[in-house]
């Protein structure tokens, strides 16, 4: 009896500066895309990876989860604040990637005199045991909710997916949750970080069902494993120990 041929296997990786330091970690794990993919021009989103039958999809870093979770891809490469914020449970992440590292944060306007406080800052620079209720912009409403609500309070979340320092000054919210690096941009919006609620790094993520049923999966999960491993400290020059200084989309 003859071996059925399987599909191509997709692989979806996000578009954004956390690919800068993805692409270099897929061709240790053997993961080459295709000349057209680097063209700048190109339109396209779906593309051949050199060597293999396995396809690339590229797309937003949150629809990355989305894909891979309802079987559409079988594999990705996200943030693991994506995986945190759907919690999809056929969504796997068997591989912390070591790159792509930033914070989710809290941040509020820089606290100002009394008497030049405006009335549009909803729970601005008070305790957070303070209030009961607050305004919050942020494209993460459930990692916003569930963080506000260990410490007893309603977060109204306004979902943006971009400029969130600009809704503090505008009386939008009176605070954000938004990806930060360096804090340079808060900083020069006028906001500050008030605390943290995850660490983030990109993780490789898998369909659980795909990784049950097609040994190429697996195969894919190891091949990453090495990588990451000649990835550490351990393996490289002191030139290669340098940290990357990309981030993921949008961190600040």
């Amino acid at each position: 009896m003859s071996t059925p041929v399987l599909p191509p296997l997709t692989f979806a990786i996000p578009k954004g500066r956390i690919l800068d330091e993805a692409l270099p970690l897929m061709a240790r794990a053997g993961v080459v895309p295709e000349a057209e993919f680097f063209d700048k021009k190109s339109r396209a989103l779906s593309f051949a990876v050199e060597g293999s039958d396995m396809r690339l999809i590229r797309v937003r870093a949150f629809d990355v989860a989305t894909f891979v979770a309802h079987g559409a891809a079988q594999a990705g490469i996200v943030g693991s604040d994506v995986v945190e914020e759907f919690a999809y449970p056929d969504l796997y992440a068997p591989v912390d990637l070591d790159i792509g590292h930033c914070r989710l944060s809290v941040a509020e306007p820089v606290p100002v005199p009394a008497a030049h406080s405006g009335a549009n800052r909803i729970g601005a620079n008070a305790a957070e045991g303070a209030v009961s209720h607050l305004r919050v912009a942020s494209k993460y409403p459930n990692l916003t909710r569930r963080h506000f609500e260990r410490q007893g309070i309603a977060a109204e979340v306004v979902k943006l997916n971009g400029a969130m320092e600009l809704a503090p000054g505008l009386g939008l919210a009176g605070r954000i949750v938004d990806l930060v690096s360096t804090g340079r941009t808060l900083k020069e919006n006028g906001l500050e970080e008030s605390s943290v609620i995850l660490q983030i790094s990109a993780r490789l993520i898998v369909n659980r069902a795909a990784l049950k049923t097609d040994p190429r999966v697996g195969e894919l999960v190891e091949r990453f494993r090495a990588a990451v491993a000649q990835n550490t400290p351990a393996h490289n020059t002191p030139a290669q120990n340098t940290p990357a200084q990309n981030t993921p989309e949008s961190a600040g």
